[in-house]
C-alpha cells in the first residue's frame, strides 16, 4: 500500500479496486478487438475473400478491421452522453455486454464457402457494433481508474485501463497461436471461431467485476450540478482544441501499434517473407507479455517523470527500433525478429501507459466522458482505422515496405506534436476529498 495514512490508505484500496475492475473489463473488451484483428490478418482473407487475390483480399479484411474504428466516435458520443448524465459504472456495463455479444456471434458466422457474400456481410455488421462499444469503453474505464487515485498516483492507477490491451493481445495471440502450431487445415476450417466464442466466458467475468464497483467521487460531485447543456454540445463548444490535440496523441498508440502488431503480422506472413503462421505469433505472444509486464511500471514511472515525458521517449524509441524490426523480417532473420518485436512493444508501452492520465487531464470534469470518449474515437478512427490499409496500400503503390516505416514516422511526429500541446488540468476535488480533510481546497491547473 503506497500511504499508511487512513484516508490515504481507504482512497488507495479504492483506487485499487476501481483500477482492477478497469484492467479485467478493458482486457475483455480488447481481447474482442484483436481476437477480430488477428483473424482479419490470418484467416479472413481466405475464408470471407477467397475470390480474390491475396493483396486485395488483404485490403478487403481490413477494410472490414476498419469499419469499427469509424463506429467509435459515434460511441463516444453515445456511451459518453450516459456516463456524464447517469455515471461511469451503467456506461461500462452495456459496451461490454455488446462488444461480448458481437464477438461470439463472428464466432458463428458462416464463411463465404457456405453463404457466400451473406457472410462478409453480417461481419461488417458485427463490427459496427464492436466498434460502439469500444468507443464508449476506453474513456469510462480510463476516467474510472483516473477519478478514483489520490492526486500524485494517477497515471500509476490509470496505467490499470492500460494493462487491458496488452493482456488482451496476449490471450488473442495465445489463442491463435495454439491453433496456428494445429496446422493450417484445423485454422482455416473451424479451428478459427473457438477464440471468438471463449469470449462468452470472459463476458461473465468483466461484468461481474464490473458491477460490483462504486462510482468515482469526481462524478459524483459533479451530478450534483445543475447540467445546462447536453455533453456532446458542451465538448464541441468548450473542448473542440483539447479533443483535436487527443486525436493527435494517440497516433503513435493507435495507428503505429496496429501497423507494429496487424499489418507486420500480415507482411511477415505473405509470399515476400513466408515466415510461418505460428512463428509470427509466438513472437506477438511473447511481445503482449513483455508489454503487460511493463505497463503498470512504467505508468509508475510517468507520475515521477511526468506523463508528457515519457510519452516523448515511447513515441521517439518506438520508431528507432521499427527499422531493425523490418530489417530483421525481411532478412528472414526469425531469432533477432522474435526479440525485436518485444522490443517494439516495449517502447510502444511509453506512449501508452500513461495515456489514460494524461487525456483524462485534458478535459475538465464537464463533460469529460464524452470529451475524451470523442478525442479517442476520433484519432482511433483516422489513425488506427485507416493504417492497415494505408500500409497495404503503400506497400502496392511503391512494392516496398519502407513506405510503411516512413508512415510510421509520420504518426510518431504528429503524436510528438499533440503530446507538445495537450493542456493540462486537475480536478477542484480529487479522489481523496471523502476520506481526508485537506483535499477541498482547488488544484488549479499545471
Amino acid at each position: 500500500m503506497p500511504s499508511t495514512h487512513p484516508g490515504q490508505a481507504k482512497t488507495h484500496r479504492k483506487a485499487l479496486k476501481s483500477g482492477f475492475a478497469a484492467a479485467v473489463g478493458t482486457t475483455v473488451e480488447w481481447y474482442d478487438f484483436y481476437v477480430y484483428a488477428t483473424a482479419a490478418a490470418i484467416v479472413f482473407p481466405q475464408v470471407f475473400f477467397p475470390e480474390v487475390d491475396r493483396s486485395l483480399g488483404t485490403l478487403a479484411s481490413f477494410g472490414t478491421y476498419a469499419v469499427a474504428f469509424f463506429m467509435r466516435p459515434l460511441g463516444g458520443i453515445i456511451f459518453g452522453h450516459v456516463g456524464d448524465r447517469l455515471g461511469r459504472k451503467p456506461a461500462l456495463t452495456i459496451t461490454l455486454v455488446i462488444m461480448g455479444v458481437a464477438t461470439v456471434l463472428v464466432g458463428c458466422l458462416p464463411d463465404y464457402a457456405t453463404a457466400g457474400m451473406l457472410g462478409p456481410v453480417l461481419l461488417i455488421v458485427l463490427r459496427m457494433f464492436q466498434g460502439l462499444a469500444v468507443g464508449g469503453e476506453w474513456g469510462g474505464a480510463s476516467l474510472m481508474s483516473v477519478e478514483s487515485a489520490p492526486e500524485k498516483w494517477k497515471t500509476f492507477y490509470g496505467g490499470f485501463t492500460q494493462l487491458g490491451n496488452p493482456l488482451g493481445a496476449l490471450l488473442s495471440s495465445a489463442a491463435f497461436w495454439g491453433l496456428a502450431a494445429a496446422g493450417d487445415d484445423v485454422l482455416m476450417t473451424w479451428g478459427w471461431r473457438i477464440p471468438f466464442l471463449f469470449s462468452v466466458i470472459l463476458i461473465g467475468v468483466g461484468i461481474w467485476v464490473r458491477l460490483r464497483i462504486e462510482e468515482t467521487p469526481v462524478f459524483e460531485q459533479e451530478a450534483t450540478r445543475e447540467k445546462d447543456s447536453t455533453p456532446i454540445l458542451y465538448a464541441l463548444k468548450f473542448n473542440w482544441l483539447p479533443i483535436l490535440m487527443g486525436m493527435g496523441i494517440i497516433a503513435m498508440s493507435s495507428g503505429g501499434y496496429v501497423i507494429a502488431t496487424t499489418f507486420v503480422q500480415n507482411y511477415a506472413t505473405g509470399p515476400d517473407v513466408a515466415i510461418g503462421a505460428d512463428t509470427i505469433l509466438a513472437a506477438m505472444t511473447v511481445a503482449s507479455f513483455v508489454e503487460a509486464a511493463v505497463t503498470l511500471p512504467l505508468a509508475a514511472l510517468g507520475d515521477k517523470w511526468g506523463g508528457k515525458m515519457l510519452m516523448y521517449l515511447g513515441i521517439g524509441l518506438s520508431f528507432a527500433t521499427m527499422i531493425p524490426l523490418i530489417l530483421s523480417i525481411e532478412a528472414g532473420n526469425v531469432a533477432v525478429m522474435f526479440v525485436l518485436v518485444s522490443v517494439v512493444r516495449l517502447t510502444l508501452s511509453g506512449a501508452w501507459a500513461p495515456l489514460s492520465a494524461l487525456m483524462a487531464h485534458m478535459f475538465r470534469p464537464q463533460a469529460r466522458y464524452t470529451s475524451m470518449s470523442l478525442s479517442y474515437g476520433l484519432g482511433a478512427a483516422i489513425w488506427g482505422g485507416l493504417s492497415p490499409a494505408i500500409a497495404s496500400g503503400l506497400m502496392a503503390w511503391t512494392g516496398s515496405i519502407w513506405s510503411v516505416v516512413a508512415f510510421f514516422g509520420l504518426l510518431s511526429v504528429v503524436a510528438w506534436l499533440g503530446t507538445a500541446f495537450a493542456p493540462q488540468h486537475r480536478d477542484a476535488v480529487d479522489a481523496t476529498a471523502r476520506t481526508t480533510d485537506s483535499t477541498k481546497q482547488s488544484l488549479g491547473d499545471h
